[in-house]
């Protein structure tokens, strides 16, 4: 017999608001439905009330965790509509935070998955070293959230040669501290059993229901905003893009522990060969003309992005926002089919799933 079981909207495995309505046989998932739209915002609507400053304040809070992509990813739209080429230092300055927010980003979800499954000394190690990320952000931007290092044109701050120093430390005391979090999340047994074979997503059903970022390297699909249209000269760094083939939370695991040493390459790379300039254009109203742009932005969770049209005025004709739980949240039905009750959880939260960026 089959029973219908809800996840949420409000579960203790669940850090944000989603309702997942299970059908159950025994504790097979035999099918599954995903809702969403319990936390809207109305922040698209709010940003054609605003000027682009203020604008550029409101997106940033979309989400707590990618604050600095829905800044950025707006702010590239305002400068192409207006015709602002950023100097090269504010170019690098901004990838630096980007990469930095990646690395904070990616060790939130592996302490999040490792506290789903109950191995909660891996999850405070994991949270432990995100500490540390933030506090180099808080010595960068002032901030550990909302790091405001955008504005139209440029970055907001400049680095001294002690912050750059500092960073380049940080840098190397993290890649060292990854090394036991590596060994025991790819070696672990207890993580090994409830990771390998989980919630399956198929290249082909990966390509199919539009997965984007992570969640969709981690099942094959060869793809990365930063590579493939590079933006904020993203085309000056060499980086590899990890790409898993098995699908399961076990590659998503893996995926984001080869991103966070890509994003420390990356990083170093930028301080070395930090140009030397202006850091942006100006910190004040841009006059931007009429006109519309869509911005594409490899965010932690996966392709952000923004189209803006403006109609010569002081504030957005029209702002509208497509975030990566958008395009990755029609993967959970199918993930989650073939799997236990038990591991329900962990398959919905596989795809780090940031439901204040969806519902916004």
């Amino acid at each position: 017999m089959s029973y219908t079981i809800p996840i949420g909207p409000y579960h203790p495995a669940l850090e944000e608001p989603i309702h997942a309505r299970l059908t159950v046989d025994g504790e097979r998932i035999t099918d599954a439905e995903v809702f969403v739209g319990y936390n809207h915002r109305g922040i698209e609507r709010l940003a054609q009330e605003r000027n682009f400053i203020q604008t550029l304040v409101l997106v940033e809070r979309v989400c707590g965790i990618c604050s600095h992509s829905h800044s950025l990813t707006y702010a590239l739209c305002i400068e192409h509509i207006a015709g602002m080429e950023v100097p090269k230092r504010g170019q690098y300055i901004r990838v630096i935070i980007e990469e930095l927010e990646r690395i904070h980003s990616h060790l939130l979800w592996l302490g999040i998955a490792c506290h789903i499954v109950g191995h909660d000394s891996l999850f405070m190690q994991c949270w432990n070293d995100r500490e540390g990320t933030m506090d180099v952000l808080e010595a960068l931007t002032g901030n550990r959230v909302n790091y405001g290092m955008n504005i139209i044109g440029g970055a907001r701050r400049d680095f001294t040669d002690d912050q750059r120093r500092d960073l380049m430390a940080a840098m190397d005391d993290l890649e060292k501290r990854m090394g036991p979090i590596t060994h025991w999340l790819t070696h672990d047994k207890t993580l090994a059993m409830r990771t390998k074979g989980v919630g399956i997503l198929t290249r082909e059903d990966a390509i199919r229901l539009g997965a984007v970022g992570p969640h969709a390297r981690a099942s094959g699909v060869d793809m990365d905003v930063r590579r493939d249209a590079p933006y904020s000269s993203y085309e000056d760094f060499d980086f590899t893009v990890p790409v898993q083939e098995s699908g399961d939370v076990y590659a998503r695991v893996v995926i984001r522990v080869l991103e966070i040493y890509e994003s420390i390459k990356i990083i170093r790379q930028a301080v070395d060969n930090l140009p030397e300039g202006p850091i942006n254009l100006g910190n004040k109203i841009p006059k931007v003309p009429a006109g519309e742009f869509i911005a594409r932005h490899e965010a932690p969770r996966g392709h952000l992005v923004y189209k803006v049209v403006t109609d010569g005025g002081l504030t957005n004709h029209r702002v509208s926002l497509h975030v990566p739980t958008f395009k990755n949240a029609p993967t959970v039905p199918v993930m989650l089919r073939g799997n236990t009750v038990a591991d329900a959880g962990l398959i919905v939260a596989s795809i780090d799933p940031c439901f204040s960026c969806l519902d916004r």
